[in-house]
């Protein structure tokens, strides 16, 4: 029988560099500016450049294609110093790596050649395009066509809530090819360029500030033929398999702010009096703060276990997967929401971080699969035996 090690469930020393780097990045680069970006919907293009210098553009891209090909626990892990900062640039660095691992892991030679070098640099930026204003949890549904004429595919439609529309220069495309369903769906690479492409106007947002969000829309883009991810009719195949470790990343960002917040709330509350003695000595504030650290843990814990699983391609890895992001958001949302609490009336002013991040970490339980769809998942998975 094998023994029990305290060790069992610690980081490498390898994951625990890769974690350090993040959060030097994050503190050097990221944390001193995000109120700013926040406040003044700046985009940072600079400072998202800059973590691709450390490889965080192309984290689980494989290193033939110029990738540091790493596993989805270190992706989380650096996921999770970068939102320690701002979960909003965070998530945005995370849905650019998506797309990049979409290109890598089922394009063709061609088309990795032709995008991945600037995807992995950062001098071209990329989105994922899936959902569409009929179509959110029901993604199967999608309408955007393409038609063939010729070697090319001519695509009309939109998507919705693309985040870095109008900034980005390359979108992952998921068009129907086909029927109806999920098996009529391909994926197909756009050009920011190409004639037809065009965006609406910048989404105003209750947060995510630091990124752009517009809708996409396409009239009559002819798209390269090469430009095909994977074959016809598996793009919704690949879609939801690049989810699987979006979901874990969003999770991480949660953990991210959650953190950032918490350890706030207990600097706040060991330097604030009331009554005659710190807010921390009042044993209603010890026990809070316990829970939130608790609930963090747990959730933590659950997400670095999923992410194991889709690293490991584990038959399991769907479901465990919307297990943690499910877990991971809710709870982050639920110990931001306290750390507010804690700090009072200041906690809803601007002067203090606390409030970016409860705004920033509300969309999470929504994008990637709302915590819903994520029930569903878990429940089919639970019942279909």
């Amino acid at each position: 029988m094998n023994q029990f090690t305290s060790n069992q469930f610690d980081l490498t020393d390898d994951q625990r560099e890769i974690q350090e780097l993040a959060r030097r990045f994050t503190a050097d680069r990221i944390t001193p500016h995000a109120a700013e970006w926040d406040e003044k919907h700046i985009f940072p293009r600079d400072t998202i450049k800059a973590a691709a210098e450390l490889g965080f553009a192309a984290i689980y891209v494989s290193e033939e294609s110029g990738g540091i090909a790493l596993g989805r626990l270190e992706a989380a892990l650096i996921m999770e110093a970068m939102s320690y900062g701002c979960p909003s640039t965070s998530a945005f660095i995370s849905i650019h790596n998506m797309a990049a691992w979409m290109i890598d892991r089922f394009g063709s030679a061609a088309v990795k050649d032709k995008y991945l070098p600037d995807l992995v640099t950062m001098d071209r930026l990329a989105s994922y395009c899936l959902t569409e204003p009929g179509s959110g949890s029901d993604a199967a549904a999608l309408k955007t066509r393409a038609v063939r004429d010729g070697h090319d595919w001519i695509v009309t439609g939109s998507k919705q809530f693309i985040s870095g529309a109008g900034e980005n220069e390359v979108y992952v495309t998921m068009v129907r090819t086909g029927e109806d369903g999920p098996k009529g769906i391909s994926c197909l690479v756009i050009e920011k360029d190409m004639p037809g492409v065009s965006f609406g106007a910048n989404e105003k947002k209750l947060g995510w500030h630091s990124q752009p969000t517009r809708q996409v829309i396409f009239d009559g883009v002819r798209v390269p033929g090469a430009n095909m991810v994977g074959g016809e009719g598996e793009g919704f195949r690949i879609a939801m398999m690049g989810l699987d470790g979006g979901r874990l990343n969003i999770g991480a960002c949660s953990l991210g702010g959650a953190q950032r917040c918490l350890d706030e709330a207990i600097a706040y509350t060991k330097d604030r009096k009331q009554f005659g003695k710190a807010i921390a000595d009042f044993q209603n504030t010890q026990f809070m703060l316990a829970d939130m650290a608790t609930e963090l843990e747990a959730a933590r814990a659950l997400l670095y276990m999923a992410a194991a699983k889709v690293t490991a391609n584990a038959s399991d890895k769907t479901k465990f997967a919307a297990m943690a992001k499910r877990l991971a958001t809710d709870t982050g949302s639920s110990v931001v929401d306290r750390a507010l609490q804690l700090h009072g009336g200041y906690g809803y002013l601007q002067d203090y971080p606390i409030e970016r991040f409860w705004r920033d970490l509300r969309v999470h339980s929504i994008l990637e699969g709302t915590n819903q769809v994520m029930r569903m998942i878990v429940g089919r998975e639970l019942t279909r035996q």
